[in-house]
């Protein structure tokens, strides 16, 4: 049986973790955190690229960002639905794990499968915490004590804004393993809201914008459906 970790963190299609939350994952791997990355699909619906591609790509990406260890649970791309069959397959890899955290998709977004992921693995949470659901190769329960969603497309309120100043470099590295679907001026495939140089200057951007009101260079943003809880005020600084 795998070790336990800190943290899992899930993306919809190989390069949401990247885009969404690439330099708190980075940052947490260099503090000594042990995570996965679990992608719910291998994109296979993308209009560049091809599913062995980003497999290839994903591999790379999570070595740029230190990541041992990436799953794929190969869920149907834009079809994956919140039902008892994908829930199970995101129950027994959180009850392999037993990570005390989890972290997910944005709540909604323009991409319907990143709401969808959202939802699926937010139920997939408590779900795994029940006795009397059966999983026969991890059967024992485990409950997360937190799920956060990270920001993606749509422009949301934080509950929580990570300092992830010294890990952008690294996050657009990562991000750019995947040259299959961001800028390259050498591809000859279509043309996609996220292939332009402009929607990478918007990535950097965005995480500059979100750290600023916190005093931060940049930063990363998180929601979180039940409140924040801290042994003091002073720890919230």
């Amino acid at each position: 049986m795998k070790k336990e970790l800190d943290v899992l963190v899930f993306g919809a299609h190989p390069d949401d973790v990247e885009l969404g939350c690439g330099g708190t994952v980075a940052k947490m791997v260099a503090s000594g955190a042990k995570l996965a990355i679990v992608d719910l699909t291998r994109g296979e619906l993308g209009t560049r690229g091809s599913a062995e591609l980003r497999d290839e790509e994903a591999r790379r990406s999570a070595d740029i960002l230190g990541v041992e260890t990436r799953i794929n649970l190969g869920l149907k791309d834009g079809f994956f639905q919140c039902d008892e069959e994908s829930l199970l397959k995101v129950i027994e890899v959180i009850r392999q794990y037993k990570p005390r955290v989890v972290i997910a998709n944005a709540l909604h977004d323009r991409h319907p499968d990143h709401g969808k992921g959202a939802e699926l693995v937010a139920q997939a949470c408590f779900l795994s915490g029940l006795v009397k659901v059966e999983t026969p190769e991890y059967p024992e329960p485990h409950r997360p004590k937190a799920v956060y969603h990270y920001n993606q497309d749509y422009e949301r309120h934080p509950d929580v804004v990570i300092d992830t100043s010294e890990f952008v470099d690294v996050k657009m590295k990562a991000i750019m393993a995947f040259s299959s679907q961001f800028f390259d001026p050498e591809s000859c495939e279509p043309s996609t809201p996220i292939s332009t140089p402009e929607f990478l200057e918007h990535v950097r951007g965005r995480d500059l914008a979100m750290g600023r009101p916190c005093g931060f260079d940049a930063g990363e943003g998180f929601e979180i459906m039940r409140p924040i809880g801290a042994e003091s005020l002073l720890d919230l600084l």
